[in-house]
C-alpha cells in the first residue's frame, strides 16, 4: 500500500480558498470529483505546482510532476468542496493515513468555523 505525506502546499491552498469563500458547501462529490481526464485537461493550461495545490497528499516514492505523486483531491480545480474534504478525511482514515486524515479534519473545522 502506498504511503502519503501531507502536502503543505495543498493545505495552504485550501485555506486560501476558504478565506476567499471559494467553496461549495453541498455537493455530490461522486458527481463533481475531478476524473483523470479532468486532471489532464487542467494540466494543459496550468503548472504542476498549481495541480499539486489541489491535493492533500503526496505519494511517497513517486516522482514529482506525475499524477501518481498527488493524492486526495479536495476540489474541482475551481473551488474547494466540503464533501471533497470529507472524502479525503474518510479515505485517509479508512486506510490508516493518519497525517492526511488529521489535515483533512483540521480543514473541515476551519471551513465550518469560517461560516460562523
Amino acid at each position: 500500500m502506498a504511503k502519503y505525506a501531507v502536502n503543505e502546499a495543498g493545505v495552504r491552498h485550501a485555506r486560501e480558498l476558504i478565506d476567499a469563500r471559494r467553496y461549495v458547501l453541498r455537493s455530490s462529490w461522486g458527481d463533481v470529483q475531478p476524473s483523470a481526464a479532468d486532471g489532464t485537461r487542467y494540466l494543459k493550461t496550468h503548472s504542476w505546482e498549481e495541480y499539486a495545490a489541489w491535493h492533500l497528499g503526496l505519494t511517497e516514492g513517486a516522482a514529482d510532476e506525475t499524477k501518481r505523486r498527488y493524492a486526495f483531491v479536495f476540489g474541482d480545480f475551481r473551488r474547494i468542496h466540503r464533501m471533497g474534504i470529507i472524502s479525503c478525511h474518510y479515505r485517509a482514515a479508512e486506510w490508516g493515513h493518519k497525517d492526511v486524515e488529521l489535515a483533512a479534519h483540521e480543514l473541515l473545522q476551519y471551513l465550518d468555523d469560517s461560516r460562523r
